[in-house]
C-alpha cells in the first residue's frame, strides 16, 4: 500500500490513536498533517473557507479519513492553518535579516504579512464563529506581529538604515490601514505601492 492510500476496512477499524499532545507524531503521520495544512492554506487563499474538505484531502494526496484523523472538524483545520501562517510570518523576520539588510528585509516581510492577511481574510467566517463560541482560543496575533516588526526595526536602528523614533505598534497600525483600505480592491499593485510608501516613511534621515 502506498503512503497516500487509505487503509483497508479492517485497518480502518483499528485507527491509530491521536498523538498525545506532548508526544511527537510519527514521521509518516507528521508528513500527512503537513501536507493537509499546506493544501488547506492553498485552497483557502485561492477561494474561501467553504472549500470542501474532500477537495483539501485530494490536494494533499490523502483520503478523507486521514484528514479527519488529524482534524476532526473544519474549525480544527482552520485553526491549524491559521497557526501555521502566523508562525511563518512572525518567524520570518529573523530569517529575512539573516540574508538581507534591514530595509530590504522589512519590505520582504511586509509582502509575507500581506499574504498572511489574505489567507486570514478567507477564513474569517470560521475563525470568528469559533472564537466567539470559545471553541478556538483567540490568538495574540497583533502582539506577535508587532514583535516581529520590532526585531527588524531594532536591527535597522543599529545599522542606521531605519528610524529610531518609530514604535513597532505604529508600524503595525500603518500596515493594517493599508490592508483594510485595499481589502475590496483587485489591484495588488496598489498594495505594493502603499507598502513602498510605508518603507519610505521608516527610512532613517540620510539613509539610502
Amino acid at each position: 500500500m502506498s503512503p497516500d492510500q487509505e487503509p483497508s476496512p479492517a485497518a480502518a477499524a483499528r485507527p491509530e490513536p491521536p498523538a498525545h499532545p506532548d508526544r511527537p507524531l510519527r514521521a509518516h503521520a507528521r508528513r500527512n498533517r503537513e501536507k493537509l495544512v499546506a493544501a488547506a492554506r492553498a485552497a483557502f487563499t485561492a477561494a474561501d473557507d467553504t472549500v470542501p474538505l474532500e477537495g483539501i484531502a485530494r490536494g494533499a494526496g490523502v483520503g478523507i479519513g486521514t484528514l479527519y484523523r488529524h482534524f476532526p472538524t473544519r474549525e480544527a483545520l482552520v485553526e491549524a492553518v491559521y497557526a501555521a501562517e502566523l508562525d511563518d510570518v512572525t518567524d520570518g523576520a529573523s530569517a529575512l535579516l539573516d540574508r538581507l539588510p534591514p530595509e530590504r528585509a522589512l519590505r520582504a516581510w511586509m509582502e509575507r504579512y500581506a499574504e498572511f492577511v489574505a489567507t486570514k481574510r478567507s477564513m474569517l467566517n470560521t475563525l470568528h464563529s469559533a472564537w466567539a463560541s470559545g471553541r478556538l482560543a483567540t490568538p495574540a496575533t497583533r502582539e506577535r506581529i508587532t514583535a516581529a516588526i520590532g526585531v527588524i526595526l531594532t536591527e535597522g536602528v543599529r545599522t542606521g538604515s531605519l528610524r529610531a523614533d518609530v514604535a513597532p505598534d505604529d508600524v503595525t497600525a500603518m500596515l493594517l490601514g493599508v490592508f483594510l483600505s485595499t481589502a475590496a480592491d483587485d489591484e495588488p499593485e496598489r498594495t505594493h505601492r502603499l507598502l513602498d510608501l510605508v518603507v519610505d516613511a521608516l527610512r532613517a534621515p540620510g539613509g539610502s
